[in-house]
C-alpha cells in the first residue's frame, strides 16, 4: 500500500546525511495532483519536454522539461540551446513556496532561497539517472526533490567520488527530499523505478521528479 493511500505505518521524516533530509507524504493528495496537472502544462511545446543528448552523443533516458532557466549539459541558459532556440517557460512564485516549504520542514526554520529553476524528469519504463552531482549553480541553497507517480530507489552517495559509501532511499509518490549544507554536492542518483507503485487516484503511469533549485545568476531583465 502506497503511503499517500494511508499506509499503516507512517513513514517518519529521516535524516540520510549531514544536511539531507527525506520528508516522507511531504505532498498531500491534493497537492500531487495540482503539481501533476501542472507538469502536463509546461510538457506541451514551445520548450516542452524533450530527450538530452549528453556530450559524447548518448542519450539520457528520462525526458525534461524546464522552468526558469534551462539546463543543458552543463550550464543554464535563457532559451532551449540545445533545441529549437525556444523561451524556456517562467517558474512560477507557487513552485518557489514550495521549495521554501520543503526546506523549512527539514531544517526546522525559515527558508528565504530565492529559488528559481525548475528540472522536472520523467521516468517512463527503465528510465534511471546515473550517479551525478548538482554543481552548475552560482548557489549553495539546498535542493529540494519531489517525487511524483512510481516509486524509485534513489540513491544517495558522498560528496568525493560516485562509489560507495551511499544510501538507497525509497522515494514514493508524495515525498521530498532535500540536501543542502555539507550534502549539497552529494552524488546521487536513481538505479531503477518501480512500474505500477503510484498511487491510483494520481493516474500517472511512470514517475516524475521535481527537482528545484537556486540558480544564483542574474535575474530576467
Amino acid at each position: 500500500m502506497n503511503a499517500t493511500d494511508g499506509a499503516l505505518f507512517p513513514r517518519p521524516a529521516a535524516l540520510i546525511a549531514p544536511g539531507a533530509m527525506h520528508l516522507p507524504e511531504h505532498l498531500d493528495p491534493g497537492a500531487q495532483h495540482d503539481l501533476l496537472a501542472a507538469c502536463r502544462e509546461w510538457a506541451r511545446p514551445p520548450a516542452g519536454l524533450r530527450t538530452v543528448r549528453m556530450p559524447d552523443g548518448s542519450r539520457m533516458s528520462v525526458t525534461q522539461v524546464c522552468l526558469g532557466h534551462h539546463w543543458f549539459p552543463y550550464g543554464y541558459a535563457r532559451t532551449v540551446v540545445d533545441g529549437g532556440g525556444e523561451p524556456v517557460k517562467p517558474f512560477p512564485p507557487w513552485l518557489r513556496d514550495l521549495a521554501r516549504a520543503a526546506v523549512a520542514t527539514a531544517y526546522g526554520r525559515p527558508c528565504t532561497e530565492s529559488y528559481d529553476i525548475a528540472l522536472i524528469n520523467f521516468y517512463g519504463a527503465g528510465a534511471r539517472m546515473g550517479l551525478h552531482r548538482d554543481s552548475d549553480e552560482k548557489s549553495p541553497a539546498p535542493v529540494v526533490s519531489l517525487s511524483l507517480g512510481d516509486t524509485c530507489v534513489f540513491r544517495f552517495g558522498n560528496t568525493e567520488s560516485r562509489g560507495r559509501p551511499w544510501t538507497d532511499i525509497e522515494l514514493r509518490s508524495g515525498d521530498a527530499f532535500v540536501f543542502g549544507g555539507p550534502s549539497r554536492f552529494a552524488y546521487h542518483g536513481v538505479p531503477r523505478t518501480r512500474p505500477g507503485t503510484a498511487p491510483p487516484h494520481l493516474g500517472l503511469n511512470g514517475r516524475l521528479n521535481i527537482t528545484l533549485r537556486v540558480s544564483g545568476l542574474p535575474e530576467r531583465p
